[in-house]
C-alpha cells in the first residue's frame, strides 16, 4: 500500500488529518502507537474511507510510518510538531470557528441561506452542510421556517454585553445570599469534581462547547440553590443570550482554566457554608470575565 499523499485531498481528510495530528502532538497517541483505521473511523465518527486518505496525508509528512501488513504506527519524531495542508477550502473547525466570530462582530446577520454561506466562505458543500449540523446541535443556530437558517438570540453589542455582566452581578450575587438558599452537597460534590478533571485536561482536548456547558451549568446550580425561580430563570436566560460570545471569546483568548479555578474558589466558600464570601467571589469572578471579554 502506498504512502503517498493523494494530489487533492478532499476537506473532510484535510479536516481528520489536522484532528488526528494535534492529539499526536499532544501525546494521546505516543510513539510506537499503532492507529488502527476502525478505532479512529469510532473516535473522530466517520466512516473508515476518510481515515484511510488522512493516514495518507499523515504518512506523506512523515508524522506516521506504514508497514506493509502491520499498518501505521505514530513516528519517533511525531511530537515535532503539527504539520500543514493545503485543501480546496476551509475545514469544517476553521469554517466553524469563522462564522461564530464574524456573528459575533456582526459580520455575519442574523438571517442566512446556506447559498449565501457557499458564496461568502468557498466552502465545499459537504464542509457547510457538517458546520451547520454541529453548530445547530451546539445551540447557536436553528432552522427557519419555510427557508434557511438563523442565529439564535444572543448579546448584540459590547454594550449589551457589558449590561449582562453588570446585570448577573447583581441577580447571582444576590442569589447567593437569599434567606431560602440552600445546598445540595452531593451536586455540589459533582460540579467540583467535574471542574477539577477540566482543570486537568490537556488544551487541546478542550472544545468551547465542552467548556460553556459546564460554565453555564455552573451558574445555573447555584441559581437552583436560591430557591427563588425568578432568579434561576433570569440565569438560563442569560446563559442562553450569552451562548454565541462565550464561544467566541474561547476561540479568542481562552480563560478555561482561570474561570474555573475561580468557580472552585466560590464552591470551596459553600462547602465551608461561607454564603457572604461565596458572593464576594461570585461578583469578583464576573467583573474578572467582563474584563477580558
Amino acid at each position: 500500500m502506498s504512502t503517498a499523499a493523494p494530489a487533492r485531498p478532499t476537506p473532510l481528510q484535510v479536516d481528520l488529518a489536522r484532528h488526528i495530528a494535534e492529539d499526536i502532538v499532544a501525546r494521546r497517541y505516543p510513539p510506537g502507537d499503532h492507529l488502527s483505521e476502525e478505532a479512529l473511523a469510532a473516535a473522530y465518527k466517520v466512516s473508515r474511507t476518510p481515515v484511510r486518505g488522512a493516514l495518507r496525508l499523515l504518512a506523506a509528512q512523515g508524522l506516521i510510518t506504514h508497514r506493509p501488513n502491520s499498518g501505521y504506527t505514530v513516528a519517533d519524531n511525531a511530537a515535532a510538531g503539527a504539520p500543514l495542508f493545503e485543501s480546496t477550502g476551509p475545514t469544517q473547525n476553521e469554517l466553524y470557528r469563522r462564522l461564530i466570530d464574524d456573528r459575533a462582530s456582526r459580520g455575519l446577520p442574523e438571517t442566512f441561506t446556506e447559498r449565501e454561506l457557499l458564496q461568502r466562505y468557498g466552502a465545499p458543500r459537504s464542509v457547510l452542510a457538517k458546520t451547520l449540523l454541529q453548530l445547530s446541535a451546539d445551540g447557536l443556530i436553528e432552522k427557519r421556517k419555510g427557508h434557511g437558517w438563523q442565529f439564535a438570540p444572543s448579546l448584540e453589542s459590547a454594550e449589551a454585553l457589558s449590561e449582562s455582566y453588570r446585570f448577573r452581578m447583581t441577580i447571582e450575587c444576590a442569589g447567593l445570599l437569599e434567606p431560602t438558599f440552600r445546598v445540595d452537597k452531593p451536586a455540589l460534590a459533582r460540579m467540583r469534581a467535574a471542574h477539577e478533571a477540566l482543570i486537568q485536561r490537556d488544551d487541546a482536548d478542550i472544545s468551547a462547547t465542552d467548556f460553556f456547558a459546564l460554565n453555564a451549568s455552573f451558574h445555573e446550580l447555584l441559581a437552583r440553590f436560591s430557591g427563588n425561580r425568578y432568579i434561576l430563570q433570569a440565569v438560563q436566560q442569560q446563559n442562553q443570550l450569552r451562548r454565541l460570545e462565550e464561544h467566541a471569546a474561547f476561540y479568542r483568548d481562552a480563560r478555561f482554566v482561570n474561570s474555573s479555578s475561580e468557580h472552585l474558589q466560590i464552591i470551596e466558600a459553600l462547602e465551608s457554608g461561607d454564603q457572604e464570601w461565596a458572593a464576594q467571589l461570585m461578583r469578583r469572578h464576573l467583573k474578572a470575565s467582563l474584563q477580558a471579554s
